[in-house]
């Protein structure tokens, strides 16, 4: 007979399970349980169970016993299933779930409700009454607090989380100075956003009305997380009480927004500005119990969800400075709406990091603003999940759900959530639901597309008031306390509007200054200026011998040997490759006391199988980092391979390039044109950081490109789209064709004193090309060349010269060579952007002889460079243009006709009579 008898009776397997596994080890079970299963003997006579005995089961069970169990269902259906039937919507009433919880559902009724239960040991209530223990879930699971939290893998995990629960019901005792303190909060987020209103009336602020108790939460986390050791915050957060948040949380002074809503010019007269809801900021404050913190919250475009990746990447930059001893020191909070959260995917991409070892920053606190509406998308049609937090369940962290208006429940959730980021080093969600007082925006007209709900709301009290009137109730306060401290600040804001309509110019402040002491902003004339990258030889002939040499007491597969050895092959016999440029230039900078980052897919080895940063260890796969080996004193060298992700990673790696200016940061695409999952970061922080916000970022982005038959997404890095968003001095476009301009472009990157982000379109096939190679003196000695003039033409001999860029250039030496032309001068530009036009203009005259001038690219007419070159150079459109003719694709899928098509533009470069824009299939 099956010991299990009694209990599959009674259909609790779940609970065989557990009593199994107290039999075999009783301290693996948590404590509550263990208390219960001691209480009772399962297998004796001795409780005088009716009905058959065999093996000394019973196969019945006692009555009392039997409702032990059902009450202990009862429980696990509040712990599963309460945060469906909580009182946490302010403006509607809850869907309805089936089944409820209904003691009738689990076995039990209300002749059982005086009916003192052992169960109530699992909830720390000992020996209770069903009332009682009823009463305590409801209190824990059902009032203003819902939590998630059961599907959660680690036993200690939600022990934890139980016994939090159990302290109070789920409810923290304030003091009556904390619940003053609270109420101060309340009271300057209702104040603000009623003083905008008024002051600034139809003008867009996207104000927080119906969630303003996010600020008293946050300030509670920001003060609480101090006492535990935190130092630093970075925040990110979309429009929506922004504004708020940066005056009552980070201390922008009011006077500076009420500028920027008068709308004046800005100070300088080559930064755009942003609007004011978009902008950065970073402070310095003192909390309560007199720690000093560094506050930054930062700047973000209209794009939803965008900035939490970016919000990470800053995050990990100052957890890896030598000075935070402790990772959980730097804390990211991510403020999110409820329809963005459900709706982008980059959102998935960021909570995927958050356990990888490239991208992981000890937890983030996830806080959505929920106001059940995307702009005027009603939630049902928002997403097809309970919840719009659900995505947290993809890395099992803990949810909890929150009634806005309850402002001690909001701000004990959000201390729980600190407790247990803190704890475990992991991700929290809360879900913050409260309402939208007005429209999208201020000027908009909510009763359209939504009559009903905002019938309700118009008759709502704001949660200032609501907390008020409970405070009045309790005696913490008279009638006169919340119009005296509203009167009290308001005053104040009328002094800094004052204040504010004395100056004539907007002032924007950098975001992180501090980190971006003794580095300028720069405009386009020093951006040529060359920059010295020279290394002594010896320094080039030290770092070698380290990258060359794997440690001997280790076993490596012999293929990987012979190439590690080849470095050193390649110095000796000074022909230096593109993958030695990489390496030579990233030990060189770590000499010098700069950190390297690189991630991207399958960056350790490299696509193409080149750079084998990361060498494993055969028969343990232990992981060799050669780099991080060449001195005592060098920078920190991290390589890492990303998850599949574009948009988060390059967002992240911007970020991190953003807080840690010293580090050359790197993001490289497996393939260039893989690129454009990140379009929305190229596009709204890349290209134009600098000019809506004076945030400097030297990002460098790899991008392979080259014309190799490999079909239309494998071939072209879309060049023509980072040229078009080229302005003044945004951004440097490279596309090399030497190993010793990539090293000195590299270098170069670090050694200016600013920071500028780098396209960089690299090779493929030049990877192993057996003319791709540099002297150690070049790499010595030299310097970034923006345009390489051609060495081996006799200028008066030239009567074609042909201007190229990157990987076509040795597609056409290859034919100059095989057709013997000496008339014909193949002058690469190196440095797409800025453009060097005037020593363009000086190879023009160079070679005033030439009577044909030709602008080259392998890619179709309307992509590549060419459009850029017309646009910068006016002599271009007297060129004559080789290239494949304009294409909706990048390239053919067939092999042979992509031969075709690219001989026949290497035919037209070297014989003007074959049109081949005409003829091309």
């Amino acid at each position: 007979m099956d010991k299990y008898s009694f209990l599959n009776a009674a259909h609790t397997a779940y609970f065989a399970d557990l009593y199994d596994q107290y039999l075999k080890n009783p301290d693996s079970v948590e404590p509550s349980w263990r208390a219960f299963f001691q209480g009772y003997d399962f297998g004796s006579e001795s409780y005088g169970l009716e009905g058959e005995i065999i093996d000394g089961v019973s196969t019945q069970i006692p009555e009392q016993l039997q409702k032990e169990f059902q009450v202990v269902k009862l429980i696990d259906g509040y712990r599963n299933r309460g945060h469906l039937f909580t009182k946490t919507n302010p403006v509607r009433a809850r869907r309805k779930y089936a089944p409820p919880l209904e003691i009738e559902n689990f076995g039990l009724s209300k002749k059982d409700l005086n009916t003192v239960f052992s169960a109530g040991e699992i909830i720390g209530l000992k020996t209770a009454s069903l009332q009682n223990i009823i009463d305590h879930l409801e209190r824990i699971y059902c009032d203003s607090i819902g939590v998630e939290y059961m599907y959660i893998r680690k036993p200690e995990e939600i022990e934890w989380i139980q016994n939090k629960l159990n302290v109070n019901d789920n409810h923290t005792k304030f003091t009556k100075d904390e619940k003053k303190y609270i109420l101060k909060k309340l009271n300057q987020a209702v104040s603000f956003e009623s003083f905008l209103h008024t002051k600034y009336v139809g003008q867009k602020r996207f104000s927080l009305e119906g969630n303003e108790s996010l600020i008293p939460a946050v300030d509670a986390i920001i003060e609480k997380a101090a006492d535990q050791g935190v130092k630093e915050f970075v925040m990110g957060m979309a429009h929506r009480g922004r504004l708020s948040t940066l005056t009552n949380i980070f201390g922008k002074s009011a006077k500076d927004i009420f500028s920027e809503f008068d709308g004046k010019d800005y100070e300088e007269e080559v930064f755009d500005g942003d609007v004011k809801y978009h902008l950065g900021w970073t402070s310095n404050r003192e909390t309560y119990n007199n720690l000093k913190i560094n506050l930054n919250i930062a700047p973000n475009p209209s794009h939803l969800e965008t900035v939490g990746a970016v919000v990470q990447g800053i995050t990990r930059a100052k957890q890896d400075k030598n000075e935070i001893e402790n990772a959980s020191q730097v804390l990211p909070i991510v403020v999110h709406g409820d329809a963005a959260i459900a709706g982008q995917g980059l959102v998935y991409e960021v909570v995927q990091m958050a356990k990888l070892d490239g991208y992981k920053t000890n937890g983030t606190i996830h806080i959505v603003v929920n106001n059940q509406i995307g702009f005027t998308t009603n939630y049902l049609d928002a997403r097809s999940s309970t919840y719009c937090t659900d995505v947290g369940k993809v890395t099992l962290s803990p949810v909890l759900h929150v009634n806005a208006d309850d402002a001690e429940a909001v701000v004990h959730a959000a201390m729980f959530a600190l407790d247990f980021r803190m704890q475990f080093k992991r991700d929290v969600f809360i879900d913050l639901l409260g309402y939208r007082k007005y429209g999208h925006n201020e000027g908009d007209e909510p009763k359209f597309t939504q009559p009903l709900l905002y019938k309700a709301i118009a008759k709502h009290k704001n949660p200032r008031d609501i907390y008020a009137q409970r405070l009045i109730k309790e005696g913490v306060i008279d009638e006169g306390y919340i119009k005296h401290i509203e009167a009290k600040y308001k005053a104040q804001l009328e002094e800094k509007l004052e204040d504010s309509r004395k100056e004539d110019k907007t002032e924007i402040t950098a975001f992180m200054q501090e980190e971006w002491e003794g580095f300028t902003r720069v405009a386009e004339d020093v951006m040529m200026k060359p920059v010295d990258t020279k290394v002594s030889k010896n320094v080039l002939k030290d770092i070698t011998k380290v990258i060359s040499n794997l440690p001997e007491d280790k076993k490596f597969i012999r293929k990987i040997q012979r190439l590690i050895e080849s470095r050193q092959t390649m110095f000796d016999e000074n022909r230096l490759d593109w993958a030695m440029a990489e390496h030579l230039a990233y030990g060189s900078l770590l000499l010098e006391g700069y950190n390297v980052r690189i991630s991207g897919q399958d960056v350790e080895r490299g696509t193409f199988s080149h750079r084998h940063a990361v060498v494993k260890v055969e028969d343990s796969e232990e992981e060799i980092i050669l780099h991080n080996r060449i001195s005592k004193e060098q920078g920190r060298f991290n390589i890492y391979n990303s998850l599949l992700s574009e948009y988060g990673v390059v967002g992240f790696d911007y970020g991190y390039a953003m807080a840690s200016p010293n580090t050359l940061t790197i993001w490289e695409a497996q393939f260039g044109d893989f690129s454009n999952g990140a379009q929305i970061m190229i596009d709204q922080y890349i290209s134009s950081g600098e000019d809506k916000w004076k945030t400097q970022n030297g990002l460098v982005m790899l991008l392979p490109h080259g014309y190799e038959g490999q079909g239309a997404e494998h071939s072209s890095g879309r060049m023509e789209r980072y040229l078009q968003m080229c302005a003044k001095d945004n951004m440097f476009i490279a596309d090399c064709t030497t190993p010793a301009n990539m090293f000195h472009l590299l270098r170069k990157q670090m050694k200016a004193n600013f920071r500028k982000p780098l396209i960089v379109f690299t090779p493929k096939s030049l990877l192993r090309h057996p003319k791709v190679v540099s002297t150690v003196d070049d790499f010595a000695n030299g310097s970034f060349q923006m345009l390489i003039d051609d060495e081996t033409a006799k200028t008066t001999n030239v009567r074609t010269l042909v201007f190229v860029t990157g990987k076509f250039y040795y597609d056409l030496l290859e034919e100059k060579e095989k057709q013997e032309r000496e008339d014909v001068a193949l002058v690469r530009i190196e440095q797409l952007f800025p453009l060097p036009a005037e020593q363009i203009r000086a190879i023009l005259k160079k070679y005033n002889n030439a009577d044909d001038v030709v602008w080259a690219q392998e890619e179709p007419r309307n992509m590549g460079a060419y459009s850029h070159i017309l646009m910068h150079i006016d002599e271009a459109k007297a060129w004559r243009s080789a290239s494949r003719r304009p294409y909706g694709a990048p390239a053919a899928g067939s092999s042979i006709r992509s031969k075709i098509r690219h001989q026949q533009v290497i035919d037209y470069v070297f014989d003007k009579t074959k049109n081949n824009q005409r003829k091309q299939k």
